[in-house]
């Protein structure tokens, strides 16, 4: 096993180093999640930490590292009788990988043997082999939800449980969890933010020497990780050290009623939601008092766990930039600084410490154009001068809010990564028949196993009441869920679609699509075309939050080349297509159907729109042509797409009560 970077040997990355050591002094914190761009250190801290984890005592031979002063009661290697001989070992660091499986991540039971032996044979999982150690997840906003759930399932409550087909196992499982993402790959979901503990962000320094200091440490370690470590040594072990004894001294640490009204508070006036945040913030503000050799729980303590527990909390959707006023929370943590106020006026609520809050971050009514500028005149006709949108008109977008949209689903059944959109054939979902399994089964279709099995009885030499069951009657449960597609946006930034007024509901409404797809877990890319020209302004990504920063800055006026556009997107889908083939696209042209520039412009839209009916992938056009007198371009191109349109209106979830628009026309991997 090679040498880990030394710890302390990490340059800056303060924030990122006092939250991992909070919670190798308490656990209890939650484990931390660690956001940032590439080449940042992330990785690097992280697996530097386990070195300085204390060693732990186990149970020999037991595969779930039960504790001899403590084992657990129903450990499946057990029971281990108490005060068992143990052998102390390093701290475990684990590490899941993006791709990993169910099976992988909680142990997998072995359905064959429980049912033809009677043996309840179960192999550990990533969980148990994590159990009072560190699970590290590098790029876990790319893990399948599902696994999410388990894993914060398993750290919130101590314990891994796995179920199939009525055989259970359940073993104890209490690690410091650790995340790693890059936000530009796409966000985690609110719910699963709040499950960690603390969040940081992390940015490469724009410190030229601090930099070369990166850069001159990195090349040492390379050349010499055994000799690099050694010089640290020293500080290694004084970290170690301090990390025990303020495991030592946490029991001790009071928390005061002063220090406990501070964070009930700074929650209050931040408006988080729910109470998980006061009892992080707790649990974090004592971490800090012991960490500092303190038995006292300060001002300061509460100001920095604040800093570190509450900023993932406060986004409400994809759009909201993360991070804390700290000035707000200054003025809060002042405001009730005083520890003689027992008995505060319950009438005060939670608005007091806010002050009324001025609307908690909302966009100023008086920013950007409002609905009542007609007389304004629009930015770039379509004969004239292609201009960037204005900071007018993108103060419109940033006020527009959003809106719930009606579910645009491609037809067909797909086999896609997991998601909330598509039907699909998935590992979870509701059971709709059986195979025989490819591999190792995984998901036991009982009632079509005991019915292969039946006919069979007899020549087995059945005696007894159990049903002999051998490889060949296994059946595979197959199941039907949701998908997640890769949804293509194709905006017109032309000069017919420049009004000021027209392109705010416009970029309105794409943001309310971009919304929906980060909801339903799609991948999102971004194609625009106006002037002579069409531009990718973002390349398929899971990142919401780039598409609609992109948007918002989309520069509009000139000519309409509708073709150019089609054309563009097309080349997307098959570079993509190559990249992740089971991933099917949705196309979303948002046009008003006009095509100009260039020699036969609309016939030559016409067949670059085939092109899409041809290969069967699914669309919508998103018709936004406005006016008392309609030419209808945009549905006629929609039927060229093989597709369907929807006007701006209609794209609204409420527009039509309780109905489903699927995109008509035939997926090429439709079964």
């Amino acid at each position: 096993m090679s040498t880990p970077f030394p710890f302390t040997a990490v340059v800056g990355q303060d924030d990122l180093r006092l939250a991992l050591l909070l919670n190798a002094v308490s656990p209890a914190v939650g484990g931390v999640l660690v956001r940032g761009e590439k080449g940042t250190a992330k990785s690097t801290a992280v697996r530097a930490l386990s070195a300085l984890m204390p060693e732990v005592d186990v149970v020999p031979e037991c595969r779930f590292s039960c504790d001899p002063a403590s084992p657990d009661p129903v450990c499946p290697d057990g029971p281990h009788a108490p005060g068992t001989a143990g052998q102390s070992r390093p701290a475990r660091m684990v590490e899941l990988p993006v791709g990993a499986s169910e099976d992988r991540l909680v142990g997998a039971l072995d359905i064959e043997r429980a049912l033809s032996e009677g043996v309840k044979a179960f192999e550990p999982g990533l969980l148990a082999a994590a159990h009072r150690g560190i699970l590290y997840v590098d790029e876990v906003n790319l893990l399948h939800d599902h696994l999410v759930d388990l894993l914060l399932d398993a750290a919130a409550m101590g314990a891994s449980y796995v179920e199939r087909e009525g055989v259970s196992v359940r073993h104890a499982a209490r690690f410091l969890l650790v995340g790693t993402m890059n936000p530009e790959e796409g966000e985690l979901r609110p719910q699963l933010l709040d499950r960690f503990g603390l969040t940081v962000e992390v940015a490469a320094s724009r410190e030229p020497d601090q930099r070369v200091e990166v850069v001159r440490r990195r090349l040492a370690y390379d050349a010499d990780p055994d000799g690099f470590a050694a010089r640290w040594a020293d500080e290694e072990a004084d970290v170690r050290a301090r990390i025990i004894a303020a495991r030592e001294l946490l029991p001790s640490v009071r928390l005061g009623d002063g220090a406990l009204r501070q964070i009930a508070a700074t929650c209050a006036a931040f408006e988080v939601d729910g109470m998980r945040a006061d009892i992080v913030m707790a649990r974090t503000a004592t971490a800090l008092a012991a960490w500092a050799g303190r038995t006292d729980v300060l001002a300061e303590d509460v100001r920095q766990a604040a800093l570190l527990a509450l900023p993932h909390r406060r986004r409400r959707n994809p759009f909201d930039a993360p991070g804390l006023d700290e000035d707000k929370l200054d003025e809060t943590l002042e405001e009730f600084s005083g520890d003689d106020d027992p008995d505060p006026d319950p009438d005060q609520g939670p608005d007091g410490p806010d002050g009324g809050g001025g609307g908690g971050g909302q966009p100023e009514p008086d920013e950007g154009p409002q609905g009542d500028d007609t007389g304004a005149p629009p930015e770039a006709g379509e004969n004239g001068q292609p201009q960037p949108s204005g900071a007018g008109e993108q103060s419109a977008v940033r006020a527009a809010e959003p809106f719930r949209t009606k579910v645009l689903s491609v037809p067909g059944i797909g086999e896609g990564a997991a998601g909330r959109r598509s039907r699909a054939r998935t590992e979870h979902g509701r059971t709709t028949g059986s195979r025989r399994p490819r591999g190792a089964l995984t998901k036991l279709h009982l009632a079509a196993t005991v019915q292969a099995a039946a006919p069979h009885q007899r020549a087995r030499g059945r005696s007894g009441p159990g049903l002999v069951v051998r490889r060949d009657d296994l059946r595979q449960a197959t199941r039907e869920g949701r998908e997640g597609n890769l949804v293509l946006f194709v905006v017109d930034a032309s000069g017919s679609m420049a009004a000021r007024q027209r392109m705010s509901a416009v970029k309105g409404a794409v943001l309310s699509l971009l919304l929906d797809a980060y909801q339903r877990r799609d991948k999102v890319g971004l194609v625009t075309f106006r002037g002579s020209g069409a531009d990718v302004a973002l390349p398929p990504t899971s990142s919401v939050e780039a598409a609609a920063a992109r948007l918002e800055s989309l520069p509009t006026g000139g000519r309409t080349p509708l073709a150019a556009g089609l054309l563009r997107a097309h080349d997307v889908l098959r570079v993509e297509r190559l990249r992740d083939p089971a991933r099917r696209p949705l196309v979303v042209l948002v046009t008003d159907g006009r095509a100009t520039g260039g020699p036969e412009p609309v016939a030559l839209a016409g067949r670059a729109a085939r092109l899409f009916a041809a290969e069967g992938v699914a669309s919508v056009v998103v018709d936004c042509e406005a006016g008392p007198v309609r030419l209808g371009l945009a549905g006629q191109l929609a039927g060229e797409l093989g597709g369907t349109a929807v006007t701006l209106d209609e794209l609204r979830a409420d527009s039509i009560a309780g109905l489903v628009r699927d995109v008509q026309g035939t997926s090429r991997r439709a079964a």
